[in-house]
């Protein structure tokens, strides 16, 4: 069952040139492999698969997120880095600092090189 085996995350990259200058010089990641049809990541005990294709940037939602024990470290690190969190202000989710406390549990979003929209969540 697939309930047994290790999922990863696809992420799509209209250049992918630039989307691994971006995860690599930006986020930290070294790639663990590469040819022309994507780039492996891997963080920590998993990994996420970087491809080209021209749909990247058009999903409205959180394509891949990271769980940390601490979100204002995470954020204040990235944002040394050029990373710009995005700043939502719905009735049911507001950030502010780009940080949004939802009880106890606390999450970030930005955008990476290709217009994908990326987490960070503090579980409460």
């Amino acid at each position: 069952m697939l309930s047994k085996l290790e999922v990863y995350a696809t992420i799509p990259a209209s250049d992918l040139n630039r989307a691994k200058e971006f995860y690599s010089q930006v986020l930290g990641f070294k790639p663990e492999s590469e040819s022309p049809g994507g780039i492996i990541f891997r963080c920590k005990t998993s990994r996420f698969f970087l491809y080209p294709t021209q749909f990247a940037g058009t999903a409205k939602n959180t394509l891949a997120a990271w769980e940390t024990g601490n979100i204002e470290k995470e954020v204040a690190e990235l944002r040394s880095r050029g990373v710009k969190f995005e700043d939502y202000d719905y009735p049911e989710l507001k950030t502010v600092h780009g940080i949004a406390t939802m009880g106890a549990t606390k999450a970030a979003w930005f955008k990476d090189s290709e217009g994908n929209i990326l987490g960070i969540t503090q579980p409460g």
